[in-house]
C-alpha cells in the first residue's frame, strides 16, 4: 500500500513540475477542435514497434540499466542553492556513483550514464571512473539539467549542442543517446535531436517496448527507448512535502522483479532509471544488487547499454524491411 501510494505522488509531483514549466498561450483545451487536438497528439508519438524477433544470443529479453547523475544540476536548476540542496545531490558523484560502478563491476554488466555537463564540471572524477572498465556509455542530460519547455528552440538547441561537445571532449566519443532532464520534451526536442544527428532517446512513455519516433506524423529515424514511473528509483526518495515517510527498499525490488518477469515473458525489454544519490545509499543499494541477482538466475538475459540496444533494433527493423 505505501509503495503504491508514493509511485502515485511521485508521479503527481513529475507532472507539477513539467506542467510548471509550460505556459499554454491559448484557449481551453475543450474550446479546441478536433484537428487541433490532432496536431498536438501527433507533435510526438509512438511510430513501429521495433522490438525484434530475438535479442543477441537468443536472448528473451534485453536488460538497458540507466543512471542520471543530476547531482548539483538538479540543485541548481530549481534554484536551491542550500547547503542542503546542494549536499543532498552531492552525495551522488561522492559516495552513490561508486557504490554503483561497485556492482556493475562485480557483476560485469553494462550501463549507461546520463550526465549533465555542469555536473561533470562539478566533480571531474566521475567520467574517468565510468570509462573505466570498457563498459558503459555516458549520454547527454543536458547542460544543467534545464526544463527544455521554458526555453526558446534556439536556446535549447545551443544547450543541447553545448551538452554533447563537453561530452565528446571529455570522453573522446560523441554521444548517440539523449534523455531530456526531468523528461522534460518539448515541442523542438525531437527537431532538434534530429537535426544533431542522435541516434536515440530515452525520455518519452508511449510503450515499454522500443519504437520510432514519430514527428508530426512523419518517421524521424530516432529510436525511442521509452521509460516508466513505475521503474524509476524515486519510489525510494526520502519523505517529501506529499509522502509521510520512506519505501521499504524490498517493496521496490519486487515491483521491479515482477516487471523483469513480465518482459522476460513478453520477450521484450527492461529499462531501470536510478539516480546515484538516490539508489547509491547503503539501504538502497541493495535492491540493484538483487535485482540483477534475479535476472541472471532467470537466465536468457542481453545486459547492453542503450546504444547498443538502439543499434540493435533499429539493424534487425531495417533488415526486415
Amino acid at each position: 500500500m505505501r509503495a503504491t501510494l508514493v509511485i502515485a505522488l511521485t508521479a503527481g509531483l513529475f507532472a507539477r513540475a513539467i506542467a510548471s514549466a509550460q505556459v499554454p498561450d491559448r484557449p481551453p483545451v475543450w474550446e479546441w477542435s478536433f484537428d487541433e487536438i490532432k496536431a498536438e497528439a501527433m507533435k510526438a508519438r509512438a511510430g513501429r514497434d521495433l522490438t525484434p524477433r530475438e535479442w543477441p544470443g537468443g536472448a528473451r529479453v534485453a536488460v538497458l540499466l540507466s543512471f542520471d547523475l543530476d547531482n548539483e544540476s538538479e540543485s541548481f536548476i530549481t534554484g536551491d542553492t542550500s547547503i542542503f540542496g546542494l549536499t543532498f545531490h552531492e552525495f551522488g558523484a561522492r559516495r552513490g556513483l561508486s557504490r554503483i560502478l561497485s556492482v556493475l563491476d562485480k557483476e560485469e554488466v553494462p550501463a549507461t550514464f546520463f550526465v549533465p555537463a555542469v555536473s561533470a564540471m562539478l566533480a571531474p572524477e566521475m567520467i574517468p571512473a565510468i570509462q573505466h572498465s570498457g563498459r558503459h556509455e555516458i549520454a547527454v542530460h543536458g547542460w544543467i539539467h534545464e526544463y527544455n519547455s521554458k526555453l526558446p528552440p534556439e536556446r535549447q538547441r545551443e544547450l543541447v549542442s553545448r551538452a554533447i561537445e563537453y561530452l565528446e571532449e571529455h570522453t573522446g566519443k560523441r554521444p548517440v543517446g539523449h534523455r531530456a532532464p526531468w523528461g522534460d520534451v518539448s515541442d523542438d526536442t525531437v527537431k532538434i535531436l534530429q537535426d544533431l544527428g542522435l541516434l536515440y532517446d530515452t525520455s518519452m512513455f508511449s510503450d515499454d517496448r522500443p519504437y520510432e519516433i514519430l514527428r508530426n506524423g512523419e518517421p524521424t529515424g530516432i529510436v525511442e527507448l521509452p521509460i516508466n514511473l513505475i521503474l524509476e528509483d524515486s519510489v525510494l526518495n526520502v519523505a517529501n512535502e506529499f509522502s509521510a515517510g520512506i519505501v521499504n527498499p524490498r517493496d521496490a525490488l519486487q515491483t521491479w522483479i515482477d516487471e523483469f518477469d513480465r518482459a522476460h515473458q513478453e520477450r521484450t525489454f527492461f529499462l531501470l532509471v536510478a539516480h546515484p544519490h538516490i539508489i547509491g545509499l547503503r539501504s538502497r543499494i541493495m535492491v540493484v544488487e538483487k535485482l540483477i541477482e534475479h535476472m541472471k538466475a532467470k537466465g536468457d538475459v542481453w545486459f547492453a547499454t542503450h546504444q547498443q540496444a538502439a543499434e540493435y533494433v533499429k539493424m534487425r527493423a531495417s533488415s526486415s524491411q
